[in-house]
């Protein structure tokens, strides 16, 4: 499996060892800064070819980058959002059994899910429309700017909000009560595909 995430960081890593900008890099490789950009985020993966090339100008060998697209993938993080102390604990537990595959987290509020965002990759993201005294579809967009390949479901007992989430291109909107069922029915119809996660 490729693990671009990885990949880009390596990317990185030797541009900057080597005192090398993303433009510097980009003049000599004939391509866009948006590309390197993309590759270092992880966001793009180079065909053969630009492989080959990119290795050149970062003066290493392509073994030395396919090893790291080669990495074996970590675990997805799933999270999921819920004021409610007893719902949240349940919709935890439920996700780990249903989501083999991925490290599930639960948090009571916006706050506490934008900061894990911001410090990794959320491969899904449950969402409760009503968190509280938090909007939900506000917390969704910010995740998208902070991730724009995070897949959003919503969680909600309220079907009147099926049309916005749907107009900002979430993954699934599902009704509580949460089950295993609509879990899978979901999961299997993600938006963006992750990696790693045993279904």
């Amino acid at each position: 499996m490729l693990h671009s995430e990885t990949f880009g960081n390596k990317i990185r890593e030797l541009r900057e060892s080597k005192g090398i900008t993303q433009i510097q890099l980009a003049g000599d490789m004939k391509v866009s800064r948006s590309t390197i950009a993309n590759w270092e985020l992880g966001n793009r993966l180079p065909d053969l070819d630009m492989l080959a090339r990119l290795a050149k100008a970062l003066d290493t060998e392509p073994y030395v980058l396919i090893d790291e697209l080669s990495q074996p993938t970590e675990q997805a993080n799933c999270i999921v959002a819920e004021d409610s102390p007893v719902m949240l604990k349940g919709f935890v537990g439920m996700l780990r059994e249903e989501l083999p595959g991925a490290v599930v987290r639960g948090f009571p509020d916006a706050e506490g899910v934008l900061d894990f965002a911001r410090a990794n990759n959320v491969a899904i993201a449950f969402l409760d429309i009503e968190l509280g005294a938090q909007d939900g579809l506000l917390l969704a967009n910010r995740l998208m700017e902070i991730n724009p390949k995070v897949n959003i479901i919503f969680l909600t007992g309220h079907a009147e909000y099926k049309g916005s989430a749907l107009d900002m291109h979430c993954s699934g909107y599902i009704m509580k009560p949460l089950t295993p069922q609509k879990i899978r029915h979901e999961v299997e119809h993600l938006r963006y595909p992750v990696r790693g996660l045993n279904l």
